[in-house]
């Protein structure tokens, strides 16, 4: 007798930010999420900051983190990774977002999700296949201008990873994407080494069974 190996979805993902990082999510425990990095950013003002002055960089912060976390919830986001804590005394600007699974349909009857992935790569500017563990993935690049029509207010190179979700029923996929606000006048390199940072947390991606 033959046995048939019935396999199963994964039921999540573990992501590895870098040190200095803080994980919001988006569904529940954001609120407190948000008060815990204001509280960290509050302890990490320079010494001498006036304490008077304390209460409105408490609310500037707040209202920052308020707007991001907006940002990424209108964008169909479940968890928003945020560095919190200087890198050689320079804020990052920067981000990743989980997005929540998406259902695309299939090219054509029978087809998997490499055929997918490989239609959204003929039609997508600086596309190129991946691999997350074990996984295909179609990985893309680009630089969007600021637009206020279309509602981009900076600058930014955006980096996106679409994954399918191995053995799910129908298929679904997640996103992941990268942001960084581009300054005037900056060196391009700066943003290639963040967009290799972001390469580097997308390789400690694992699938969750638990």
């Amino acid at each position: 007798m033959t046995t048939v190996e019935h396999r199963r979805a994964p039921n999540g993902f573990n992501l590895v930010p870098p040190p200095g990082w803080d994980v919001i999510p988006l569904h529940t425990g954001t609120q407190e999420a948000m008060d815990r990095i204001v509280r960290k950013a509050v302890r990490q003002l320079p010494v001498g900051f006036p304490k008077d002055d304390i209460p409105k960089a408490r609310l500037k912060l707040t209202q920052e983190m308020k707007k991001v976390v907006r940002r990424a919830s209108a964008k169909g986001g479940m968890t928003l990774y945020l560095p919190t804590e200087r890198l050689h005394g320079v804020a990052l600007p920067v981000s990743i977002v989980a997005s929540e699974p998406v259902e695309i349909p299939r090219v054509r009857p029978n087809s998997g999700p490499e055929a997918v992935l490989a239609a959204l790569a003929s039609e997508t500017l600086g596309a190129e296949m991946r691999e997350l563990d074990d996984t295909a993935a179609l990985r893309s690049e680009r630089d969007v201008p600021a637009d206020a029509a279309q509602g981009v207010d900076v600058a930014h190179r955006q980096v996106e990873y679409f994954v399918p979700i191995p053995d799910s029923t129908p298929d679904q996929y997640l996103a992941f994407s990268f942001s960084a606000l581009i300054a005037p006048g900056s060196d391009p390199a700066f943003y290639d080494t963040l967009v290799e940072l972001f390469d580097a947390v997308m390789c400690t991606f694992r699938w969750s069974y638990s």
